[in-house]
Formats: C-alpha cells, sequence, structure tokens
C-alpha cells in the first residue's frame, strides 16, 4: 500500500477520553505501512496522545479534538483543546512526590518535535515522530518550526 498522506479526527469527551483515544489511535496507526516494523515508535505516539488528551481535560477542562496526519515521512499528533486563557503547556522541575505535571516532559523526551499555536478558542499542541526507514536508520528530523 502506497500513502502519500492520510489524515483522520475524532473528538474526545472529558468522560472516558482518554481510554478511548489511546483505543482509537492504535487503531489507525496500525493502517500505516511502517506499523509492524516500528512498534517503538507506535508506542511512543499513542502514549503521547495519552497525555496530550489528559492535559486538555484536566487544565483546559475540555474535550480534546485529536488529529493524526501522515504525511510518508512524520506522523502529526495534534490535540486542541476549546478553553481561551489557558496557559500554553511548560516542563516542569522533575518531581518525586508530584503525581502529575510530566506530561510535557513526556512528549518532549518521545516526539522528534513538538509546539504549541494559540487558537482562537484555545490552543493545540501538536507532536511529530519519525518511524525508522525500512533500514532501521531514522530520517532527517522534521521540524515543525
Amino acid at each position: 500500500m502506497s500513502m502519500r498522506a492520510v489524515g483522520w479526527a475524532k473528538t474526545f469527551p472529558m468522560s472516558g477520553g482518554v481510554r478511548e483515544g489511546r483505543k482509537w489511535t492504535r487503531e489507525h496507526l496500525a493502517q500505516l505501512p511502517w506499523y509492524e516494523t516500528s512498534p517503538d515508535t507506535a508506542d511512543a505516539v499513542v502514549l503521547t496522545v495519552s497525555e496530550l488528551i489528559t492535559n486538555a481535560h484536566l487544565h483546559a477542562h475540555s474535550d480534546a479534538q485529536l488529529v493524526l496526519t501522515w504525511d510518508s515521512r512524520c506522523v502529526h499528533v495534534t490535540v486542541h483543546d476549546d478553553v481561551g486563557g489557558v496557559p500554553q503547556p511548560v516542563r516542569r522541575a522533575p518531581s518525586l512526590a508530584a503525581t502529575s505535571g510530566r506530561g510535557i516532559s513526556i512528549v518532549d523526551a518521545l516526539a522528534d518535535s513538538w509546539e504549541t499555536h494559540e487558537q482562537q478558542h484555545g490552543k493545540a499542541v501538536t507532536a511529530c515522530f519519525v518511524p525508522p526507514s525500512p533500514d532501521g536508520e531514522k530520517h532527517a528530523g522534521h521540524s515543525l518550526k
């Protein structure tokens, strides 16, 4: 199967959205040509989706609109919340005692790149994942900026 670009979008409600978002993401990633040969990339995308949907629910008190796109080089994960005035996500200092606050640090560690966009209503966080080529090498980095 040859794909130049493909994408999917879905809204996940605050009640049960994180679990459903992980399941939905994995089902769609399974359609991509690299899925079977790059399980680490798929797992990183699913974990990032989980973290970003959680952030939209927890910090913005908002449903989360998730968009997944594959452009034959990068899987883009974008999660949008619809509440204005919510601060941009920031990496917090690590604390062993904290029960939350690691989401963006996890995204930063897993994604090849990520950024936020303020929008008319809320914000969107987009992360890019470049799966290894069939020979096991990662393609050149992909910058969102």
